[in-house]
């Protein structure tokens, strides 16, 4: 399978035409292992909530109470990665490698100096956040706890977002997906040694996914340096402290050499960046707007809500997948200056996710109350959690077109509009009508209004991307 990918990714890259046959393919081939990497990132999601779970509701709360901050955090993670991962994609396209790998080290320099900021926040704001959360007293302490860990291997988790998101970039979905299923599995045996073998309970949680992330992010970023044929370092981007001073001359060398190129990666990476990191503070400050509305309804809810949006996470393993693979292609496309393979591109990307999240929302539908059942022993939980799964169900399939959608125009270096798009529906449809909808119908009302809103999110995405307007923008790193 490899061999075929690669040779249909040669004749993309190339300019050589291909069939809708071969399109297909292509994207299938790209797209399979991108979908293995998140079904493992939502198995360690499911692994922690099961094990936590398994401690009662007060804990499963406490880490619920956090995660919308979590996300906000972990967001920044991918906007930072996506400002160069789509102009390593373009470079590729281009078969411009040394350009790629200049980018992939520049790149790296850059989000790790931000995610040490990032976690130098998180440590700050730790032990008030809970409380400015709204959340109860019993589950403060563990609340503060989880997050302060969590914000302490932020820049491990920067490191392996970042070269996953540069492989998969290059056209390497393989590596990562077998990372990512490795990764679940040291979750699991280190999430059992942390919780249940040394008693730490959510401290532990925290403890065993820091832990698998960081081991995945070496292996990753030394993949990605020294076997990735796109990728490969070979100057001085690391060197023992002893040969600091050599290697500081060599880097200014080789800025003044090519000083202009290089300021221009750091512009279209920050034009590319910007309008996600925006849209993180406002989409993220939504979900928390939205934990503050839940968090009174009690801890059963709370639990439910936090369980339920793991369990649902299942129906989004395709379009995250097809996503990942759309921007890839599509990147690519661009790069080689192909946009008529680019639309075609977007259209079987999108169409692929579509149905596949939609078979998956009717198993989901189905089998709700088992599924949350995998997760919590209460009966409370279980019951609210399968109600609001199967409100959900009914939103799934336009919501996979907004995933793959988005992921069509990051490719394509168009990021303000998606981003203007995911803001509005947010706060005014989302929101609007939970705070309407919760006080008459509890939880349920909030995923009423959630699978409202991402009906509508959908049906604009499709607007845009049959329009075409995404593909006029200035792509960076295709002038």
């Amino acid at each position: 399978m490899a061999g075929v990918k690669d040779t249909l990714l040669g004749k993309l890259r190339s300019g050589a035409p291909m069939s809708g046959g071969e399109q297909f393919r292509l994207t299938q081939l790209l797209a399979f292992p991108a979908i293995l990497a998140q079904l493992s990132m939502c198995l360690m999601s499911l692994i922690d909530a099961a094990m936590v779970g398994r401690l009662g509701s007060a804990p499963a709360a406490a880490i619920g109470l956090v995660s919308t901050t979590t996300w906000i955090f972990g967001s920044f993670c991918y906007a930072d990665a996506s400002g160069f991962s789509v102009q390593i994609a373009h470079r590729c396209g281009a078969r411009d490698y040394a350009g790629a790998r200049r980018i992939f080290r520049y790149g790296l320099y850059t989000v790790v100096a931000v995610s040490l900021l990032l976690a130098l926040a998180g440590v700050a704001i730790h032990k008030a956040l809970p409380g400015w959360l709204g959340g109860s007293s019993e589950i403060l302490h563990d609340a503060s706890d989880y997050f302060l860990i969590y914000a302490l291997f932020l820049p491990m988790m920067q490191v392996a977002v970042f070269s996953e998101a540069s492989l998969i970039a290059s056209g390497d979905m393989k590596v990562p997906s077998l990372v990512s299923l490795a990764m679940c599995v040291l979750d699991v045996v280190f999430n059992y040694l942390f919780i249940f073998a040394l008693d730490l309970g959510v401290k532990g949680a925290a403890l065993g996914t820091g832990l698998a992330t960081a081991c995945a992010g070496v292996f990753l970023l030394v993949h990605a340096s020294r076997r990735s044929d796109e990728l490969r370092q070979t100057g001085p981007w690391y060197v023992p402290p002893r040969r600091v001073p050599g290697a500081l001359r060599a880097w200014r060398a080789e800025w003044r050499r090519t000083g202009a190129e290089e300021g221009n990666i750091f512009r279209r990476a920050f034009g590319i960046c910007w309008p996600l990191w925006l849209q993180n503070l406002v989409t993220r400050g939504a979900y928390i707007a939205a934990t503050v509305l839940v968090a009174p309804l009690g801890t059963i809810a709370i639990a439910a809500n936090s369980f339920a949006i793991i369990a649902e996470g299942f129906c989004y393993l395709p379009g995250y997948g097809m996503q990942d693979a759309a921007t890839s292609l599509i990147g690519q496309s661009l790069g080689a200056r192909r946009p008529g393979t680019a639309r075609r591109f977007a259209w079987i990307t999108i169409g692929s996710g579509t149905a596949m999240m939609a078979a998956l929302a009717v198993l989901m539908w189905g089998f709700a109350p088992q599924v949350m059942g995998m997760l919590s022993r209460d009966p409370a939980v279980i019951g609210l959690g399968a109600q609001c799964l199967r409100i959900e169900a009914w939103a799934e399939p336009l919501y996979a077109v907004s995933i793959v959608a988005y992921g069509c125009c990051v490719g394509a270096g168009d990021t303000l509009v998606p981003s203007l798009i995911n803001l509005l529906s947010m706060w005014i449809v989302r929101l609007g009508l939970a705070v309407f909808l919760i006080p008459h119908y509890g939880l349920a009302g909030y995923w009423v209004a959630m699978a409202a809103e991402l009906s509508f999110k959908g049906l604009l995405f499709l607007v845009r991307i049959a329009r075409g307007r995404w593909m006029k923008t200035r792509l960076a790193g295709c002038s």
